[in-house]
């Protein structure tokens, strides 16, 4: 089967970095959301010089208890759905994925029986 990168071209960013906080991977999304850092690929760079001294123990604490964390964030006016979740290579933890949601002004809610 041909390889595809599946998240390279969606809106949301999609960044995975490994257990000692390397990214790994980013999607296009994720590369212009993280710009302000370098006008190069931050892959192969650490996370923790993306984040402030807060917020990498939040990332530590979620690659060592391998647990996930959601929340949202309004940053100049748009607000984001953030979710990270540990991901495993046979078995092991391998480090965080991040995905980041732009949620739209007119979201819809839905409940379902």
């Amino acid at each position: 089967m041909k390889q595809f990168d599946y998240f390279n071209e969606i809106e949301n960013a999609v960044t995975v970095c490994d257990t000692e906080g390397v990214i790994v991977y980013m999607n296009l999304a994720s590369q212009k959301m993280l710009s302000k850092y370098s006008d190069e690929s931050l892959v192969g760079k650490s996370l923790y010089d993306c984040h402030n001294p807060h917020s990498n123990e939040i990332i530590k604490r979620l690659i060592t208890n391998k647990e996930s964390n959601t929340y949202y964030t309004i940053k100049h006016e748009v607000k984001k759905l953030i979710h990270q979740m540990p991901w495993f290579n046979n078995g092991q933890i391998a480090g965080l994925i991040e995905i980041s949601i732009i949620i739209p002004e007119n979201i819809q809610t839905l409940q379902r029986t």
